[in-house]
């Protein structure tokens, strides 16, 4: 794409490339790796240890995304799935919810049908997730239909091969049309932070899902490696401050794809904590999309080993 227009048919496309690039203009894009991996290791070594508290870790339950996005799954097990977090929210009345359940479009029904814990909202992956190559008209529908099934928040996942090909009117256009597909539900975009490589890459893509109406922006879908990263995380919840310091809206981080272990969470609490503050988790704007972790939060809450999911 080119800046400089010589015949009138481009003159469309460069408004658009002089839009994007206004975006960028506004945030320090200019970000390095080994900057960035310095800054994270430098914020966890500091501050970490002092959000490894019983606390903390309640409050990270109350930021689960329990998902599951298997191949294998059913009707039924999906039905299992949901029924396990009704029986948890009934045995343990005096812990957090879990944000939400997250799943495939076609068992919004099944879930929002037999969720009985109050507050947790039904999520589901839409756009053709994981890879996101399919038809724009095919990622809206299954975005639609989803939210009329039941679910309540949407995630989808940035046109990475256009994002990449410096293509960004086609990401911004398709983070606006399933948006306005998902209605009122919030719109996560996911950026698959391991196929963007960069800092630089992770910054722009950051702003330019934000810009083009994500409600949240998420690092992975955990279906490539590496999945999140504490420096992809840093990236993202910068962007996010620095987009909220320009106007005054705040936007949702979601950590999600191998993250296994108490720790690791406590590490992006850490993060989004220390860049963004106490509000941004207190409102809920702070997810872990896992199917692993849950079990082993939970476990260390309690004081004993259990599987409640």
């Amino acid at each position: 794409m080119t800046e400089h227009c010589h015949h009138h048919d481009h003159e469309a496309d460069c408004l658009h490339v002089n839009r994007y690039q206004e975006a960028f203009n506004q945030f320090d894009t200019h970000v390095h790796d080994e900057d960035i991996h310095a800054a994270v290791c430098r914020l966890l070594e500091e501050k970490k240890a002092q959000y490894d508290t019983p606390e903390v870790k309640k409050a990270l339950l109350g930021t689960i995304e329990l998902t599951t996005l298997k191949v294998t799954d059913s009707q039924e097990s999906v039905l299992k799935f949901t029924e396990k977090v009704n029986a948890f929210a009934d045995a343990h009345p005096e812990l957090p919810h879990l944000a939400t359940i997250c799943v495939y479009p076609n068992f919004a029904k099944i879930v929002s049908e037999s969720l009985e814990a109050d507050n947790v909202e039904v999520a589901c992956v839409s756009g053709g997730f994981p890879s996101s190559q399919t038809f724009l008209e095919v990622k809206t529908i299954e975005t639609a239909l989803a939210v009329h099934d039941g679910a309540t928040e949407i995630d989808m996942v940035l046109n990475v091969g256009a994002f990449l090909s410096g293509d960004y009117e086609t990401c911004a256009d398709e983070i606006e049309e399933i948006k306005s597909a998902a209605a009122e539900a919030p719109l996560k975009v996911i950026l698959e932070t391991g196929a963007l490589q960069t800092a630089e890459n992770i910054k722009k893509a950051s702003i330019l899902s934000i810009y083009a109406g994500a409600d949240f922006i998420k690092t992975s879908t955990g279906k490539i490696e590496p999945a999140a990263t504490p420096e992809a995380a840093l990236v993202m919840c910068q962007t996010i401050r620095e987009y909220y310091k320009l106007t005054g809206t705040k936007i949702g981080f979601k950590a999600a794809g191998g993250i296994n272990t108490v720790s690791d969470a406590v590490g992006y609490y850490t993060i989004v904590r220390e860049i963004l503050g106490e509000e941004w988790i207190k409102e809920g704007l702070f997810r872990i999309g896992t199917s692993r972790l849950a079990n082993l939060l939970v476990s260390e809450i309690l004081g004993e080993n259990c599987k409640p999911f």
